[in-house]
């Protein structure tokens, strides 16, 4: 006599079944969102120095001390929009490196490297004075392509950037400082309190 035939494998669970499709709804919802954590209140600190060192940039008397001025002013905005970011992230429950914010921060860092080799090269041939142009389009082609990960807003002020440095480029040397101040001290505190305002901080 032949054995019975052997009882089919043991279906998934129900626990099984709603874990993988939660993941696979988590997954989706990473894809399609959008990174909020955007800091306005970050970005009229980081535009309230940019001021301070356009000011400051004017009085000085040789080209590399001009650059020790911007550069010094990079490091801090760079420092405070960091820490304004991981804040906000943190109180609205925001990941920073994963789904939005992870491509969110991969989108901007390629022009920002782009536009800190272009510094070295132009620093090298002798021509700081183009450094200003170089700055809001490349910053601003960074802006552009992270907001689009992020709040519509984002984009737009990446543009105003590039218009910025558009202009620049076929402006006198001796309206650099002015330039930067209306980039990176103006644009960042105007959209920065749009931001602040209508997008929590």
């Amino acid at each position: 006599m032949s054995d019975p035939d052997p009882a089919p494998p043991h279906p998934r669970g129900l626990h099984d079944r709603a874990a993988a499709d939660l993941r696979i709804i988590r997954a989706a919802m990473e894809r399609a969102g959008s990174f909020t954590a955007v800091p306005g209140w970050g970005g009229v600190a980081m535009g309230g120095t940019a001021l301070c060192a356009a000011a400051l940039a004017q009085s000085r008397a040789t080209p590399g001390a001009w650059l020790v001025v911007w550069l010094v002013e990079a490091a801090l905005a760079v420092a405070l929009g960091c820490l304004a970011i991981v804040a906000k992230a943190r109180a609205g429950g925001t990941p920073i490196l994963v789904g939005p914010g992870r491509r969110f921060v991969l989108a901007l860092c390629p022009p920002l490297l782009a536009g800190a080799l272009l510094t070295l090269a132009l620093e090298r041939a002798g021509l700081v004075s183009a450094l200003p142009p170089v700055w809001l389009l490349t910053y601003g082609a960074g802006v552009i392509t992270a907001g689009a990960f992020s709040i519509a807003i984002v984009p737009l002020m990446g543009v105003c950037f590039m218009v910025l440095g558009a202009l620049a480029l076929f402006a006198p040397p001796a309206w650099g400082d002015l330039f930067m101040a209306a980039g990176f001290g103006g644009l960042h505190v105007g959209f920065g309190l749009v931001i602040a305002r209508r997008h929590g901080g």
